[in-house]
This record gives C-alpha cells, structure tokens and sequence, in this order.
C-alpha cells in the first residue's frame, strides 16, 4: 500500500476481533511512532503498551469514548515527558504526529485503530496517569486501541475545495 493510499482509506476502527497481535507488529508501529516528526527534535513521547485486560477494561469509567477499548488486545498510550521538553505546548504537535503514524502504521499492517483523546481532559489524564502510576512529569496525551477489524469501513471522501485559499482569503 502506499502512503497516499493508507492516508486515504484509513478509517477509525471500533471493533476488533480476539486476536493477539504478534509483538513485532507492536514494535514496528513503536518504530513508526518514533519516526515522526518533532520540533526542535526534541522526540518528547515515551509510550506505554497497554495489554492487561484488567487495565483495558478500566479505561471506559474515566474516558466516556472508550466503549471499543473492550474489545482490543492492545493499546498503545501516547505520552509526553515534561524533562524532554523545551518549548512549552509544542509537545502537543509532537505527540500528535507521533500518534497519527501509529495510525498509519497499523493500517498499513493490516490492523484496525482509534485515537481516543485523553489530554487536555482533566479526567481522562488523571484517570490514565492512575490506572498506570505514571510519574509526575509524564502526561497522558493520547490512546490508541488497537486490533484485527471485526467492521469494515469505506473510505470518506473528505475534500472540499471550498476549505482552500491560496495566498490571500478571498471573501
């Protein structure tokens, strides 16, 4: 697949079948992850692999989006060191790239995703930085559940042309 394709039939994914993932896939998306790009490079992320059942059935009672996460083998917490930082808030973007390749990289893998938010929801970082014991100086930024495809989804075709403006906004 290349990367035009994945960017362009990548959906988010809800539902997945009970199958492990093997652990090199894991490490591949990890890979991906830490690929992507960061201000200053600065690569502020640390990830925590989720894959305690116990743990992923927890999440739904602070993240009120987080239904699917029941049904995942595995997810992947996105997070931010604070000691890895310079610029304050530019983490976000970095973090944010780093999730969209795990995106990416899943798909590409053949494999079903979500992105579920965790900051800057008081109560899904704080809910996350318990269930697990995260040091001060990490927060929570994202969640991906992960797993086989128990739907299918089309492709949406988002483009809209009325969304671009070149060099000036014409009114």
């Amino acid at each position: 697949m290349d990367v035009i394709d994945a960017i362009m039939t990548r959906r988010s994914i809800r539902r997945y079948r009970p199958l492990p993932i093997p652990e090199c896939d894991i490490e591949r998306i990890l890979k991906a992850a830490m690929a992507a790009p960061s201000s200053k490079n600065e690569q502020p992320w640390v990830f925590t692999v989720i894959d305690d059942r116990e743990l992923l059935n927890k999440i739904p009672k602070f993240h009120p989006h987080a239904e699917m996460i029941k049904s995942s083998p595995v997810a992947i917490l996105v997070c931010a060191d604070r000691k890895r930082f310079l610029s304050e808030n530019i983490w976000i973007q970095d973090c944010a790239a780093a999730t969209l390749n795990i995106l990416l990289a899943a798909h590409g893998l053949r494999l079903g995703a979500v992105w579920l938010g965790i900051y800057p929801r008081v109560e899904r970082v704080r809910g996350m930085s318990k269930l697990v014991n995260l040091p001060k100086h990490i927060v929570p930024f994202s969640l991906v559940a992960l797993g086989y495809p128990a739907e299918k989804r089309s492709p949406a075709d988002r483009f809209d042309p009325d969304r671009i403006h070149r060099n000036r906004w014409e009114h």
